[in-house]
């Protein structure tokens, strides 16, 4: 059989490559408007052509040409927009939540322009609750295809993390609907992962010249704070002294987590473009006296150990936390062929 082939829009630093990859896929492109995660989107997947490009000033035929495909060979169209704009849990810059939120509807000039035999988009569940997903269904429709929306958790399915994720599913000339849930189509897949797990493999392959070793560094009154917070703690266990006036006026039940430990025996929070910012979530490790590294938090994102990133630490931070898991693109991957094949 030869091999599927993918597109990655909004690549990002290259999870979902590389998971399509890892599941069979030769992915010809991607797009990606970020100089540093595009410099690493390109460092890992040198095979790849990728675009550094804003998507909404890139002409979709003219990528297809470029690539050497007719309308209707390609395999898949993976599309991950920015998900800032839908999320309760992140806040963006430079592009207003509505233009971000705008993104999505791109996806349909592609599929206009490559006739993908599937579409995946993956992003936060409150874009089930927008109209431009509808939209997007309703010409997908339009255009001969059947589609379905899920909702995913990744921890599910081998990531050690609980990352839950809306997943659209699209494939064209289908005449039997999709399934309802789709662990119909990746239930061998399923596993439960946990951060022992994950930091005890991290450990045994540690170097000790790993650029991504690091931690963000404390101030002395902040390194007291941490030190307090007992194994699985938070917060709201500290002492008196040490609490900020901003905790003081909030309460457990309605309070976001920050100066959290992540718990060794279960998947960890979902990782954030903070993720080893310790004031920004449960982002300690469960018993040193710091914050997770950068190499930790990509390994929960599901990385391999030896992923390079480029760009600066705040830039390696941001992509880890945009990223799509890499166990989990490869799980919808195998759903895709499925379908498909």
């Amino acid at each position: 059989m030869t091999k599927p082939t993918a597109i990655d829009l909004f690549a990002g630093a290259g999870g979902a490559t590389l998971g399509l990859a890892k599941a069979g896929f030769r992915v010809l492109g991607a797009v990606e408007i970020d100089p540093s995660a595009a410099a690493t989107h390109a460092k890992n997947h040198p095979d790849s052509q990728l675009w550094e490009s804003d998507i909404r000033s890139l002409r979709a035929t003219s990528m297809r040409r470029e690539l050497g495909l007719a309308p209707g060979e390609l395999t898949l169209l993976k599309t991950c927009p920015p998900c800032q704009g839908f999320s309760s849990l992140a806040s963006g810059r430079g592009l207003t939540d509505q233009e971000r939120n705008d993104l999505v509807i791109h996806t349909v000039r592609f599929v206009r322009a490559f006739l993908p035999r599937a579409v995946l988009l993956e992003n936060v569940p409150g874009l089930s609750k927008d109209a431009r997903l509808a939209f997007v269904r309703d010409s997908l429709h339009s255009l001969g295809y059947a589609t379905q929306v899920y909702e995913f958790q990744a921890s599910r399915f081998g990531v050690p993390q609980r990352r839950r994720r809306l997943i659209m599913l699209a494939v064209k000339g289908k005449r039997s609907a999709l399934p309802l849930d789709i662990a119909e189509l990746i239930s061998e897949f399923e596993s439960a992962v946990s951060v022992r797990d994950t930091f005890t493999e991290l450990r045994s392959f540690a170097r000790s010249d790993d650029p991504l070793d690091r931690y963000r560094k404390s101030s002395d009154k902040v390194r007291l704070r941490i030190e307090a917070i007992p194994e699985g703690g938070g917060r709201f266990d500290l002492p008196e002294e040490y609490q900020l006036e901003c905790h003081k006026r909030l309460n457990k039940r309605t309070a976001t987590a920050s100066y959290g430990r992540i718990k060794w025996d279960g998947p960890a929070p979902t990782m954030t473009t903070r993720c080893t910012t310790p004031a920004c979530g449960s982002f300690l490790h469960p018993e040193e006296h710091r914050g997770i590294t950068l190499r930790e938090a990509a390994s929960l994102q599901t990385f391999p150990f030896d992923y390079d990133f480029e760009g600066s630490y705040g830039d390696i931070e941001r992509q880890i936390g945009n990223a799509v898991p890499v166990r989990m693109a490869t799980v919808l991957g195998h759903a895709v062929k499925r379908l498909v094949f």
